[in-house]
């Protein structure tokens, strides 16, 4: 209620005069000039404040200008309540636009800021907590299990596996072997590493994301309402017209045209014209189209944080997804059971879980959940032992079991069929007495409307769709092969992401589709963002333009549907708001408008603007 203060002062002194003068109180000029002059400051200095402001930057002629000297006239001609209503409508008007706007600037910096301020760094035989902006190049970083990599570094110890959600967008662990990079950001998954540092804190993986968010930022120029970029023009033409209604009777006098030159009848002519031509009906009608746009949206689950992103989300031609959460479920399916030809899948599926049981693998638990549903019962699994970085291996019913990647069946002497390597996906290998047994196909299922969601794109004609991903490039084929996407590209980094976006804007309008914390740059960078809600990070969700609340991909294409409409009738408030506002002012020369016209052709305009704005309401999208 705060920042409606001074539009509900000035609007309750302004009924209240309305109300005295109504009722056929005489009240003395002198105490009119007083009320309505108190009234007027509270919306009327910060319109002031905006005009100077545009003059100091070389902007004389904007609609700043010609509200106050609309104002200006109406008081000078004893108008009072007209020269108030103008600035209060004004001022309303830019009130609901920038408490929608607004929404979309929240901080940020500390939402997405997630590196780690702490670093444990190990000095002689102890490690010690130091600020991490205080780790110098080439010291050595013990990260527990758990715990967050704070500074870029190279892997000192045994091959061990990294959650690179922050940096990748991908659910499942990465291992990294000795002397491979880690990169800030990463977690350490299931044991104690250690990292000797190669940048300082300022220049890691998550300092320069952080810095693409706010470049990024800084480059995305927002969408002009219509009546800033035709201001200019307006208030120059209504000006030289006012002027004009005053200088052309005093010419035509001069040179004898006219008998009497009455300046009082031709200056309450300029000033009631000054009034008609303030620009109130189309700062007031053109957001409130954009608003039944964005309460509309938001009765689907879309929510878009200003009517400007509704406009650039008219214009969309190309939408980039990202993978993981959002186009696919964010977690592990089994897809298939591919057993050697002596063994029985049944059987390959019970030796697999019964091991697998014992990992808390996503992986391992994608298997066993797959068990469950089958109704398999499982073995008793004796001796397990985990292979750092590769798999189990354990005894199951008397034999020897191996469950894992190709380099533990390849470490106990197990070959494989040449076209097993061919797989894609996430592949488990099981091997039984040495022998290759089969393996399990696992992959990150995609939504269910994922497929649907690509179709109804196309039918809005958004016909250039890309996936962009973390995940192996053979991964990111596979999943848009199921769900009709041309164009795939995987091994993707958070940079590489904006660079390919930034190239793809050059040819057309883009919408980026994420979820994660490492989509938060192309998130700022898209011509739109939008963000997955239920699942998706606080820095993809505050960073984004649009999210979609329950992170179904389909409405991406009804956001798109809703702006368009949306987009039309703006233009269509638009169109009839000048041309109400062009007959009035042709009535208002001819000397038959009066200033209560001019502010009634405003509303009148504006409600009619509602009752527009309510087709988007009812309209099946």
């Amino acid at each position: 209620m705060k920042q409606y203060v001074s539009q509900i002062v000035s609007g309750l002194m302004l009924t209240i005069g309305l109300v005295v003068g109504w009722i056929g109180v005489q009240v003395p000029w002198q105490v009119s000039l007083l009320w309505y002059g108190i009234a007027v400051i509270p919306v009327g200095w910060p319109v002031v404040v905006e005009m100077v402001e545009t003059i100091r930057n070389g902007e004389i002629f904007s609609e700043f200008f010609l509200m106050v000297a609309a104002a200006l006239c109406a008081f000078i001609i004893g108008e009072y309540p007209e020269g108030v209503a103008v600035l209060l409508f004004y001022s309303v008007g830019e009130g609901l636009q920038d408490r929608a706007v607004d929404k979309a600037n929240d901080n940020i910096k500390a939402l997405l800021d997630v590196r780690s301020d702490m670093a444990l760094v190990q000095r002689g035989d102890v490690a010690i907590e130091v600020p991490s902006a205080e780790v110098a190049v080439g010291e050595v970083l013990v990260v527990r299990a758990g715990a967050r990599v704070p500074i870029d570094g190279l892997l000192m110890t045994d091959s061990a596996a990294f959650d690179t959600s922050a940096i990748t967008g991908e659910s499942a662990p990465r291992m990294i072997e000795k002397g491979e990079n880690v990169l800030s950001g990463m977690l350490a998954a299931d044991a104690e590493v250690q990292v000797r540092t190669t940048k300082p804190f300022g220049e890691s993986t998550m300092s320069r994301i952080l810095d693409m968010v706010q470049n990024a930022s800084e480059r995305k120029s927002p969408t002009e309402l219509f009546i800033r970029k035709f201001s200019g023009v307006y208030t120059m033409f209504a000006m030289l017209m006012a002027a004009s209604i005053i200088l052309l009777p005093l010419l035509a006098s001069l040179a004898g045209w006219i008998d009497v030159y009455d300046w009082h009848k031709w200056l309450s002519r300029a000033a009631v014209f000054m009034v008609i031509a303030c620009p109130c009906a189309l700062v007031v009608s053109i957001p409130l189209g954009y608003f039944g746009g964005i309460g509309t949206a938001s009765r689907h689950g879309i929510l878009v944080k200003g009517g400007n992103y509704l406009d650039a989300l008219a214009k969309v031609s190309a939408v980039a997804f990202d993978k993981t959460g959002t186009l696919t479920q964010g977690e592990f399916g089994l897809e298939e059971v591919l057993p050697a030809d002596a063994t029985n899948a049944d059987a390959l599926l019970v030796m697999a879980a019964s091991v697998e049981a014992h990992s808390s693998h996503p992986m391992a638990k994608a298997i066993c959940r797959y068990a469950a549903q089958r109704g398999v019962i499982l073995s008793d699994a004796a001796s397990v032992t985990e292979v750092a970085g590769h798999g189990l291996q354990a005894e199951v019913d008397a034999s020897q079991v191996l469950t894992g990647n190709a380099k533990l069946l390849a470490a106990h002497g197990v070959e494989m069929p040449a076209s097993v390597a061919a797989l894609t996906g996430a592949v488990v290998y099981v091997a039984v007495n040495g022998a290759y047994a089969g393996c399990l196909r696992l992959s990150d299922c995609p939504k269910p409307d994922a497929a649907k969601a690509v179709a109804s794109l196309a039918r809005l004609g958004v016909t250039r769709v890309q996936l962009l991903s973390g995940d192996r490039q053979g991964n990111v084929d596979e999943l848009a092969r199921k769900i009709g996407i041309s164009q795939a590209f995987g091994d993707l980094l958070p940079e590489d992401k904006v660079a390919h976006v930034d190239a793809l804007r050059q040819q057309a309008s883009v919408a980026f589709v994420g979820d994660g914390i490492n989509d938060a740059p192309v998130l700022a960078l898209a011509d739109v963002g939008i963000a997955m809600g239920a699942m998706g990070s606080d820095a993809a969700i505050e960073t984004a333009d649009v999210v979609i609340e329950d992170d179904n991909p389909l409405k991406v294409a009804t956001a798109i549907s809703i702006a368009r409409s949306t987009r039309r009738v703006v233009w269509q408030n638009v169109v009839m708001a000048l041309g109400i506002k062009l007959a009035v002012m042709v009535l208002g020369l001819l000397g038959i408008a009066n200033m209560w016209m001019g502010v009634f052709a405003d509303s009148g305009v504006a409600l009619l603007a509602v009752l527009n704005a309510i087709r988007i309401q009812r309209h099946k999208f």
